[in-house]
């Protein structure tokens, strides 16, 4: 709390700018995790499915 009250009035936005642009990096790297983990997710499904119809049905 004291450190804020030291520091320089023109200091403070570009700390808020550098702080935004930092959280809305970290959120872009977790929606491209989000992105690659959907597109793994939807390949190994399409195989699994492949996998079952080529099997043969069993009784």
């Amino acid at each position: 709390m004291i450190d804020k009250m030291t520091k320089d009035p023109a200091q403070r936005p570009a700390e808020k700018a550098f702080l935004h642009a930092h959280k809305r990096r970290a959120v872009t790297e977790y929606e491209k995790a989000q992105e690659a983990f959907q597109k793994n997710y939807e390949r190994l499904r399409a195989e699994r499915l492949a996998r079952e119809a080529a099997k043969p049905k069993e009784k």
